[in-house]
């Protein structure tokens, strides 16, 4: 195994369905010699979950025999939830968590919806945001208003 396909293995430590490489924060893994520098790009900047990420990573490297690792972490871009793979996208619905939708241009960075989230359940977009922070800081509690149902949604950045 190189140490590309060992990092994008690791699954995220609050959306536990992505792999980091699904949630777009793995940014690139350069070997020089027998050094891996891996990149990650949180998915905003005071991401609670970064520190879990890195000790991570370093134990999938460690586990495919790279004892000589490094993980750095880059701002620039920031990160936007467009970056989320399609994979991802049909695994945090799969999991009753509503993926942001794709955007169609620049976006303003207010961790607000543009759009009502989908209804993990039933499809429908007739939705109702309960709580703006849902489990986690990154997403928000919506409820369905056709299907009753409650979910998270991941926000929009």
């Amino acid at each position: 195994m190189n140490a590309y396909e060992a990092v994008a293995q690791v699954v995220d430590p609050e959306l536990p369905m992505l792999t980091l490489e699904d949630l777009g924060v793995l940014r690139d893994v350069t070997v020089d010699d027998d050094r891996v520098v891996v990149t990650l790009t949180p998915t905003y900047t005071g991401c609670p979950a970064l520190a879990t990420m890195r000790a991570d990573v370093l134990v999938a490297l460690h586990r495919a025999g790279f004892d000589d690792a490094e993980v750095r972490t880059t701002l620039t871009p920031a990160w936007s939830s467009d970056w989320i793979s399609p994979r991802g996208r049909d695994a945090l619905a799969e999991h009753g968590i509503s993926p942001p939708r794709p955007n169609d241009g620049p976006t303003d960075l207010i961790l607000m919806p543009s759009r009502p989230p989908i209804c993990t359940q039933c499809g429908s977009a007739d939705t109702h945001e309960v709580s703006h922070f849902g489990t986690t800081a990154c997403r928000s509690l919506h409820t369905c208003r056709s299907c009753g149902e409650t979910f998270d949604h991941v926000k929009e950045i």
